[in-house]
């Protein structure tokens, strides 16, 4: 599998969203794509991420650009989280962890001192032509949307 690394073809993908609507990467191919890895729903860090490119997608949309956050928790868990927080963007339901796995976004983590097998909180700005354009292996929750707004600025000139 190769890396999904910075100038490479970012994987494609199917998978549902809290709605029950299947996602393929490819269906937004010709518009910017953040696609984020996060833990696990409705919990402290994720929550922060979330409401960020929730309150971000203005900017974001601005700027022709789409929100993807995929977890391991499934479409139940995600609508809750979705509708609990109002957060205007899918969701996507990898229980199975095929997707998570081929971004590179399983893996060992320090939770509470111990070290986990778990999602890594990960970000890939996608391009109008599916490929990968910036890469954050490790994110803070607090400010990432911004962060995301301001790196997708500069890339398109704006």
């Amino acid at each position: 599998m190769p890396a999904m690394e910075v100038g490479t073809l970012a994987l494609d993908f199917a998978l549902p969203d809290q709605e029950g609507r299947t996602h393929r990467l490819s269906d937004y191919r010709g518009r910017w794509v953040v696609l984020y890895f996060y833990p696990k729903d409705d919990t402290p860090g994720c929550t922060k991420e979330a409401c960020g490119f929730r309150d971000h997608m203005g900017s974001l949309k601005a700027l022709d650009a789409v929100v993807l956050g995929v977890s391991a928790d499934d479409v139940e868990s995600h609508k809750r989280f979705a509708e609990k927080y109002g957060l205007n963007f899918p969701l996507l339901a990898d229980p199975e962890r095929k997707v998570i796995g081929a971004y590179g976004a399983w893996g060992k983590k320090k939770l509470y001192g111990k070290e986990v097998e778990g999602v890594l909180r990960q970000t890939f700005l996608i391009d109008p032509e599916g490929r990968i354009a910036k890469v954050w292996r490790k994110v803070s929750p607090e400010g990432h949307a911004l962060e995301v707004a301001e790196a997708l600025k500069a890339l398109r000139g704006a």
